[in-house]
């Protein structure tokens, strides 16, 4: 093992002797060159769908959920240009950095995003169904969410630039801590939404009527299991890196060591959570003004209906 954990530590000095000429990949930190089909396929995968929720964003005006669907596209466009750099060579020390910190916390601007959306949907359904006001949806579990890329981030940098074993390991548990407070913040997201879903099933009459023919539309459906679709996608990635992480740095880490695993457990299933929400995307499910981070703030013009939970579709965007 102290063979294998012996050349990472060179990762904090750029001029580190292992090169793929000298070394052999299996000494590298990952313990594998990158599949170059793979890598450009997820590369070319979230490019695409980045420039997408640009435009998505641009024609529906939903300029939060862009922004935070945005920067997780293009943060993982940056992770593969990195994953690229690692399959040119396994020792490189620009590839092993990028990689580690932006591969880390790039999903969470996707749950960002989706936790931004619960509000709407609350709105959409009931108010009155809700658990807390909807608002709080946004600004505690987005303020989780933050506080959790920030850990990610630092442990990233601090795991990149390491010049011993002590300074990896702190890297290593600051990323663990970041990945972790971003999973509780996940379930605890998760069993609220469950919770509002069993709440609007057996409360039918409670619901907003206002909103019958959105909550109808074939298209509002398909946009919330889509959103559930991301969520376990997200889930399942976080879950993954932290057993990951926790299994340390070096050749006795074989879930870090196992490409197919990487594949199959980050980048397939934050390559769905982002396209499926191409496809059905918030924007064309909510009223225009709906997602707008402005209209949250404004006070309501139109006065709710009695104990019905009737409100117009303009109320769902001032809430």
């Amino acid at each position: 093992m102290l063979d294998l954990l012996t050349p990472l530590l060179r990762r904090g000095n750029a001029n580190g002797t292992c090169t793929k000429q000298t070394c052999t990949y299996v000494w590298s930190v990952y313990g594998y060159q990158p599949s170059l089909a793979a890598t450009l396929l997820f590369l070319i995968l979230f490019f695409l769908s980045g420039l997408t929720y640009i435009y998505q964003g641009y024609k529906t005006k939903t300029w939060f959920f862009t922004i935070a669907m945005t920067l997780g596209c293009f943060s993982e466009v940056l992770g593969y240009v990195a994953k690229m750099l690692l399959w040119q060579d396994p020792f490189s020390d620009a590839g092993f950095k990028m990689s580690v910190t932006l591969l880390t916390f790039a999903p969470a601007f996707y749950a960002a995003g989706i936790y931004y959306t619960l509000k709407h949907i609350c709105l959409t359904f009931s108010v009155e169904l809700s658990r807390v006001r909807p608002i709080w949806y946004t600004r505690v579990f987005i303020t989780c969410d933050v506080i959790s890329i920030l850990l990610q981030a630092t442990g990233g940098v601090v795991a990149s630039i390491s010049w011993n074993k002590f300074v990896l390991d702190i890297g290593d548990d600051i990323m663990i801590t970041g990945l972790a407070t971003q999973v509780v913040t996940l379930v605890i997201f998760g069993a609220l939404a469950a919770e509002y879903g069993g709440k609007v099933y057996k409360n039918q009459e409670k619901l907003n009527q206002a909103t019958v023919e959105l909550r109808r539309s074939k298209m509002f459906k398909l946009f919330l299991m889509a959103l559930w679709v991301a969520y376990f996608g997200i889930l399942i990635r976080c879950c993954y890196r932290v057993a990951e992480l926790c299994r340390g740095w070096g050749g006795q880490n074989y879930i870090m060591r196992n490409q197919a695993l990487f594949i199959g457990l980050d980048s397939v299933p934050v390559a769905i959570a982002s396209i499926v929400l191409n496809i059905w995307h918030p924007g064309w499910c909510f009223p225009k003004r709906a997602l707008m981070p402005d209209a949250t703030a404004s006070p309501r013009i139109v006065s709710e209906k009695g104990g019905s939970g009737e409100s117009s579709v303009e109320e769902v965007s001032r809430v």
